[in-house]
């Protein structure tokens, strides 16, 4: 399958909710793959969205060594992707949506690469990451996942605060008042702040204004409709959303 044709077949399995076959589709190079994204988030674009962020997966050392990579994935916000803090989202048209817990940095300035990553930094916040893998049953291979923007379906950031310490933060993910899984900013590259000098290198120059999510700080749990989820980030405060929709 070439780009243009697996990126409309990613587009359409996520607009329509249907999932693809994963391991079908012939993708074997990230090089290829991230064209593939390129293409996927141009028609988003091509319908009105634009560019709200970016986004880091296998910020866990464990992950990538689960994987057998060694280096990060990133992938594309917008702001169709963006839920308010508090807010609701309806889940009815994903396919498997999870939700994880990160911390989010707002830029103030332009991020470069071998620049100072701190010095771009104009905020920082707790967030949540609603993951939807448009391959069936979470099933995919590394390039795959890259070529399906890695598997970015929405995103809430709770109320942004200075800058500060973020190398060992206590995380909590709660689903309805229950304790879901608990972490720490540290499962990040050790500190989040490592997560911007990757973002850095990996885009090449990110403007004032974007949004950049780390990573995550613990698994990612299922989301089905109906769901209060709060992600609650030590010395950060915490952010919410909640479901809707026909399970």
């Amino acid at each position: 399958m070439n780009t243009t044709a697996l990126a409309e077949a990613l587009d359409t399995a996520a607009r329509e909710g249907r999932p693809l076959p994963g391991g079908t589709t012939g993708l074997d190079d990230t090089g290829e793959a991230y064209a593939v994204q390129e293409a996927l988030v141009a028609r988003r674009l091509a319908r009105g969205e634009r560019i709200t962020g970016f986004k880091l997966g296998f910020t866990s050392r464990a992950k990538m060594r689960q994987m057998g990579v060694s280096d990060l994935i990133h992938g594309r916000l917008t702001d169709c992707m963006e839920t308010a803090d508090g807010g609701r989202l309806d889940v009815s048209g994903l396919i498997h949506p999870r939700v994880e817990p990160e911390v989010a940095f707002l830029l103030g300035d332009t991020l470069r690469p071998g620049g100072d990553p701190a010095a771009a930094v104009a905020a920082v916040a707790p967030a949540l990451e609603v993951i939807d893998s448009r391959y069936d049953g979470f099933r995919f291979s590394l390039p795959e996942v890259i070529a399906d923007n890695t598997s970015a379906a929405g995103y809430a950031v709770g109320t942004w605060t200075s800058p500060r310490d973020l190398g060992n933060l206590g995380v909590l993910l709660e689903l309805d008042g229950r304790l879901a899984e608990t972490g720490s900013t540290a499962a990040i590259l050790g500190n989040p702040l490592r997560a911007l000098a990757a973002a850095a290198r990996l885009a090449g120059e990110l403007p004032p204004g974007t949004v950049i999510l780390a990573g995550a700080a613990t698994a990612a749990v299922p989301l089905p409709p109906g769901t209060h989820v709060r992600a609650t980030v030590a010395g950060l405060g915490a952010v919410a959303l909640t479901t809707e929709g026909d399970a």
